[in-house]
């Protein structure tokens, strides 16, 4: 099958995965933010070594990364051999934008030509992001003919505080400063009106649906997929980070993408299919790259799956799809291969990843032991 792309993460919070479970978001937020003050780049190495490990073992051949130290992050995944697209996140409260935009362009020359990094602006979201900032971003953006990836309309709470503050809805806000375009990523838009729905549609931005996420976060409000897809735009899924799904199985994602949507639409209008391609054609179009399928002139990222598989039996090629995206997990995937290179062989590599992925796991708890 094709390879699956996890269209948004935060690979280095794999350190607080099971940390801080049963809150709502900006308190989760909040507690979160608290640890990251002190992260040093060691730590996000580790971090981000253990969730792509994860990944890699689970058929994800590429992913979209915001969080800091973006290229202590894109060293491991030259390490490994998958592809990534990421870069500094701007987050007023954390960082002075002008440093984040210092640490964007020496970004940009260390691994601009890369076959497997692209670069990209993060930004975390409206309220965390000034208007100054933004519109520095924009500019940014158009100078440097980057995407930029935002989570937008996560919450009620978003939306209500964004009218009160802009009198705007906050996919309106952002157009008014000229960030909706066909270089946005749209992360979330749990909370999004159809007249924003237009907006989007129009500027051929890109939306990025994390369902695991949002349902843990008791985040609410309803995804419109049927209505994004009815209207052309291009529609991804993402896990989120491992501190907020605290899965980065891109099948499990797939699956719970269809029964949200079912559950939010009270019909099957979402089909496997459409989860299928989410994950894996759009998710290729979201990266500008001819990728999640299996034709002449594409790139050549691949996952193989283990028929034999309890899980998958009885297969036939008419309940194939069916049998990935509602009864596989990333435990059947058996060989991932990356721009034509085997990155993972199961029956070579899964031992030593497992004994790597344990070792990284005691050094991480030594770190986030003084925060319990």
């Amino acid at each position: 099958m094709p390879g699956l792309v996890n269209a948004h993460t935060h690979t280095p919070m794999s350190l607080l995965r099971g940390f801080y479970d049963d809150a709502e978001l900006m308190t989760w937020l909040d507690r979160m933010w608290s640890v990251e003050r002190e992260l040093s780049r060691d730590v996000i190495t580790l971090s981000s070594e253990l969730s792509i490990i994860e990944m890699i073992m689970n058929g994800t051949t590429a992913f979209i990364d915001m969080y800091l130290y973006p290229d202590a992050t894109a060293d491991v995944v030259l390490k490994y051999g998958l592809r990534a697209a990421l870069g500094p996140t701007f987050i007023d409260t954390l960082a002075n934008p002008t440093l984040v935009e210092n640490e964007l362009r020496n970004f940009m020359s260390r691994y601009g030509y890369s076959q497997l990094i692209k670069p990209i602006i993060n930004v975390h979201s409206i309220y965390a992001v000034g208007k100054d900032t933004l519109l520095r971003i924009r500019e940014l953006s158009n100078e440097l003919n980057l995407p930029v990836q935002i989570h937008v309309s996560e919450t009620r709470d978003e939306v209500y505080e964004a009218r009160k503050r802009y009198g705007m809805f906050p996919v309106e806000y952002l157009n008014s400063l000229g960030l909706v375009s066909n270089r946005s990523h749209l992360v979330h838009l749990g909370w999004v009106t159809n007249w924003e729905l237009s907006i989007i549609a129009r500027a051929n931005a890109r939306v990025v649906h994390a369902p695991t996420s949002n349902m843990k976060l008791a985040t609410a409000g309803h995804f419109p997929m049927r209505e994004l897809m009815d209207a052309g735009v291009i529609v991804t899924l993402g896990t989120d980070g491992p501190a907020s799904n605290n899965s980065l199985d891109m099948f499990r994602e797939m699956k719970m993408a269809v029964l949200l949507q079912r559950h939010s639409y009270w019909d099957v209008s979402i089909k496997a299919l459409h989860a299928f391609k989410a994950a894996t054609l759009n998710g290729y179009r979201l990266l500008g790259l001819n990728g999640g399928c299996i034709n002449s002139g594409c790139v050549a990222d691949l996952v193989l799956l283990d028929l034999g598989s309890p899980r998958l039996q009885p297969a036939r090629s008419d309940n194939i799809l069916s049998n990935i995206v509602y009864s596989a997990d990333g435990s059947d995937v058996d060989m991932v291969i990356v721009n034509g290179k085997v990155i993972y062989d199961k029956s070579r590599d899964y031992w030593a990843l497992k004994e790597r992925a344990r070792i990284i796991g005691e050094r991480l708890n030594d770190f986030i032991k003084k925060f319990l």
